[in-house]
C-alpha cells in the first residue's frame, strides 16, 4: 500500500484549484451572464479536462517537459491566446442578462480551455511527479486519483459559478453589471499575459 502525505497534497490541491485563474474566473463570468444553471455543461467540460490532464500527468509525470523542453512555451502561447478568446468572449456578451440574446459557452468550449491550459499542465506533473508517484504506476490508482481531483475541480468551479450567479440576482444596475463583467474579463487578460510571460519579473 503505498503511503502519501495527504497534508501536503492536500494543501496543494486546494490552493491551486480554489484560487483564481481562467476556469474559476470564466466560470464566474458565465454565472453572472447566464446563471449558475447554464454555467453546468461549461463545468463539465472543465472537469473532463481535468480529468484528461490528471490521467496524462500521471502518465508522463515530470518526463515530458524534461524531453521536450519545446512544449512549455507552445503551452504556454496556446493557453494564453485561448484565455484572450475567452475574454474577448465575455466583452461581447449582453449586459441585460436575456437569456436569447448571447449563447452561454458549452462543454467544447471547457475542454478546450483545460486542455490548453499550461497552468494544468505543470499542476498535474507537479503533483504526480511530487506527491502522488507511488500511485501512478497503477492504472486503478490513477484513474481514482484523476476522478478525484476531477470532482475537486468542478466544486471549485461551481463555488466560482455560484458566486458570479450570487452578483446577477443584486445587480439592478445595468452600467455598473457591465463594469463586473469587464474587470473579470480584464482578468482572464492579466491571466493570459503571465502565462505567456509577458510580464516583467521583479
Amino acid at each position: 500500500m503505498p503511503s502519501i502525505a495527504l497534508l501536503p497534497v492536500l494543501s496543494y490541491v486546494l490552493i491551486s484549484t480554489f484560487t483564481p485563474g481562467p476556469a474559476n474566473i470564466s466560470s464566474s463570468s458565465l454565472g453572472v451572464l447566464y446563471g449558475f444553471r447554464r454555467t453546468l455543461e461549461y463545468q463539465g467540460g472543465l472537469a473532463a479536462g481535468v480529468f484528461l490532464m490528471m490521467v496524462a500527468g500521471g502518465l508522463v509525470s515530470a518526463s515530458l517537459l524534461k524531453g521536450f523542453p519545446a512544449l512549455a512555451p507552445a503551452l504556454r502561447y496556446v493557453g494564453a491566446a485561448y484565455i484572450l478568446y475567452l475574454a474577448y468572449g465575455i466583452l461581447r456578451a449582453s449586459y441585460t442578462f436575456k437569456e436569447r440574446e448571447t449563447r452561454p459557452l458549452g462543454f467544447g468550449h471547457g475542454l478546450l480551455l483545460n486542455l490548453s491550459n499550461p497552468k494544468l499542465v505543470v499542476y498535474a506533473l507537479t503533483l504526480f511527479s511530487s506527491f502522488l508517484a507511488p500511485i501512478a504506476g497503477s492504472a486503478a490508482g490513477l484513474i481514482v486519483a484523476a476522478l478525484v481531483l476531477a470532482a475537486v475541480s468542478a466544486c471549485a468551479t461551481s463555488v466560482w459559478a455560484l458566486f458570479g450567479a450570487g452578483i446577477k440576482t443584486r445587480l439592478h444596475n445595468p452600467r455598473f453589471t457591465r463594469w463586473v463583467n469587464i474587470t473579470l474579463a480584464l482578468l482572464l487578460v492579466y491571466t493570459a499575459v503571465e502565462l505567456a510571460g509577458l510580464l516583467p519579473t521583479i
